[in-house]
C-alpha cells in the first residue's frame, strides 16, 4: 500500500542525547511512515534554552544518521518559529480566548496543581505574565491507534493551561499544534507519556481551525524505579557501533518479533526488515514497558 499523503515526524527535545527510549519512539515513527511510502520530518523542539544541553542538537542528528533514520527535507527548529507563536497568542488574547495570569507556582500547588481560573477576569497586561487558554467544561477524546479510546475533561482534570510561560518562553502545547499543522503532519507517533497532552492539543486544533492528525502512542520504556529513560536518570546515549543490535531490540520492544540473527544484517538490513514487516497491531497496548524485561 502506498499513501504518499502520509506525513510523520520525530520531534526530540535537545535537553540531552538520544537514548534507547528515544530510539523506540523514533523507530516507530519512521517505520510507520516508511511502511506506507510516507514522508518523515525532523523537528527540534528547542523551546527551553535553559534546559538545552550544549551540543545535544548536533549529537541527535548524528545519532539518527548513524542508525539509518534519515529524514526528509530540512530539520525545523522551533526557536525559528517564535513570531508565529506570538502572533497566535496575540490573536487569542484579542478574541478573549486567552488571558494573562500572574499566579505563582505556590498558589498552583495549594490547589493541587489544577488551575482554578483566578486571573480569568483580572485583565492583567500580557507583558511579564503567563498566558493561559480558556478551556470549556467539556470532555475531549480520541481513539489512539495503539492505546485505544482516551478521554479527558478539560475543565475538571486540566483547567486553563499555559500557552506562554511567565518568562516569555512558549509552551509545548501551543507550539506542537501550530507546527504539526504548518508542516502538514497527518500522523503523530510518540511516547505514551504524551497521551494526556493530546486532549489539550485537540482543543487548540478545534479553536484554531486546524486539522487533527491521527495519533499513535507507543509504550514508554521505564527503569525499575518507574522513571522513564532520560538524561536525568543517566540513561546511556546511543552508541553508533551498536546501531544494528539496538534497532533490533527496539523492534522487539515494539512487538515486531524480528528473527534472532537480524542484527547480523546490519543497519540497512534491520530497517528493511522492519519496513517490510511493520505491524501496528503487534505494538503492546500498554503505556509502559520495563527496560529490564526487554531482551
Amino acid at each position: 500500500m502506498n499513501l504518499p499523503s502520509y506525513v510523520g515526524r520525530f520531534a526530540p527535545t535537545p535537553s540531552g542525547y538520544l537514548h534507547f527510549g528515544s530510539l523506540v519512539a523514533a523507530l516507530a515513527s519512521w517505520l510507520d511512515a516508511r511502511a506506507v511510502g510516507g514522508r518523515w520530518l525532523l523537528r527540534m523542539e528547542d523551546l527551553d534554552p535553559p534546559r538545552e544541553m550544549a551540543g545535544a542538537q548536533a549529537a541527535i542528528l548524528r545519532a539518527l544518521e548513524a542508525y539509518g533514520l534519515h529524514w526528509d527535507g530540512e530539520c525545523v527548529r522551533q526557536s525559528d518559529r517564535h513570531a508565529a507563536y506570538a502572533a497566535v497568542i496575540q490573536r487569542l488574547s484579542e478574541q478573549g480566548l486567552a488571558y494573562a495570569c500572574t499566579c505563582s507556582r505556590k498558589q498552583l500547588e495549594q490547589n493541587g496543581g489544577l488551575y482554578r481560573g483566578t486571573c480569568r477576569d483580572a485583565c492583567h497586561p500580557l507583558e511579564e505574565a503567563a498566558v493561559r487558554i480558556r478551556v470549556p467544561q467539556l470532555g475531549y477524546g480520541f481513539v489512539d491507534r495503539v492505546q485505544g479510546e482516551y478521554r479527558q475533561h478539560l475543565g475538571r482534570e486540566v483547567g486553563d493551561f499555559v500557552i506562554r510561560r511567565r518568562d516569555g518562553l512558549f509552551a509545548y502545547q501551543l507550539a506542537v499544534v501550530l507546527d504539526d499543522a504548518w508542516q502538514g503532519v497527518t500522523d503523530v507517533v510518540r511516547g505514551a507519556d504524551l497521551l494526556d497532552s493530546t486532549p489539550r492539543q485537540l482543543y487548540l486544533q478545534e479553536l484554531l481551525g486546524l486539522p487533527q492528525p491521527r495519533y499513535l502512542h507507543v509504550p514508554l520504556i521505564i527503569q525499575p524505579d518507574g522513571h522513564k529513560l532520560g538524561k536525568t536518570y543517566r540513561s546511556p546515549p546511543l552508541a553508533a557501533d551498536q546501531a544494528a543490535p539496538l534497532l533490533t531490540r527496539a523492534l522487539r520492544a515494539l512487538g515486531q518479533r524480528p528473527p534472532a540473527d537480524l542484527a547480523d544484517a546490519g543497519v540497512e538490513g534491520v530497517l528493511q526488515w522492519g519496513v517490510a514487516h511493520w505491524r501496528v497491531e503487534g505494538i503492546p497496548r500498554t503505556r509502559t514497558l520495563a527496560e529490564a524485561q526487554l531482551v
